[in-house]
């Protein structure tokens, strides 16, 4: 009867421990989402202002507001990255908000660059990709640190040469640092999604599984834009 009663017990934890689970992945992959919805709404927002009123394109893209537009991203991530136990979950998931809405203006000259099949294109290849090797790094039972590593090491590469190429121009470096990227973060988006499954805890009160869940959104989405923006350097058509 004792044993039967344990395994009662055992059985009803698991089973807590995985629905806590599932609803914390689920609070991850929402956040996610709706920081990739607003980066493409800012995004299309900022191509149709540059095409339709005149002097935005020159105001936003032809004058020093350009650097406001592609560097501020870049200081509120990194704000983020460093600051996010220290925030409330509210202020957190705000200012990861306010950062997929930025990057989306970043990422508007991409769309004046690149053909609307282009882009559509390059976004339905990557989310596909996306989701089978998020799937992949949420199930598999082998340990992915190993890989992890390795491609953060590839990640470091691709960030110099990137800043390499801003100077000398050179399409076949800018191919070579897309074919390497796309394998860098397509192993990047399986490892963080083994580590962000591995951050939960039964223990953890509500306010720490939505700091993770905010912190674990955020390394996906930045998995999930980076592998788009290799895709549609690799294969997009230009206007």
């Amino acid at each position: 009867m004792q044993d039967n009663n344990y395994a009662n017990i055992s059985s009803a934890q698991a089973s807590q421990i995985d629905m806590g689970l599932r609803r914390y992945m689920l609070g991850v992959y929402n956040h996610m989402t709706t920081a990739l919805a607003l980066t493409g709404l800012f995004a299309f927002a900022m191509k149709w202002a540059a095409l339709t009123i005149p002097g935005v394109a020159q105001t936003v893209y032809g004058s020093p507001l350009q650097y406001v537009v592609m560097f501020a991203p870049f200081a509120l991530v990194m704000y983020l990255s460093f600051k996010i136990n220290k925030l409330s979950p509210f202020t957190a998931r705000n200012v990861f908000y306010l950062y997929s809405a930025l990057m989306g203006l970043s990422l508007s000259s991409i769309l004046l660059v690149f053909t609307g099949e282009s882009v559509a294109r390059a976004f339905f290849v990557t989310a596909g990709a996306f989701a089978g090797l998020s799937i992949y790094g949420y199930t598999t039972k082998r340990d992915l640190t190993a890989m992890g590593s390795f491609m953060i090491i590839g990640l470091f590469g691709i960030i110099i040469a990137s800043l390499v190429n801003i100077f000398v121009g050179s399409d076949l470096m800018q191919f070579v640092i897309s074919v390497i990227g796309v394998f860098v973060f397509a192993g990047l988006t399986a490892w963080d999604t083994q580590t962000i499954k591995s951050m939960y805890s039964a223990a953890d009160s509500a306010q720490e599984a939505a700091t993770k869940s905010i912190y674990g959104a955020l390394k996906l989405y930045l998995d999930f834009i980076n592998m788009f923006i290799m895709l549609l350097h690799l294969f997009g058509n230009r206007e």
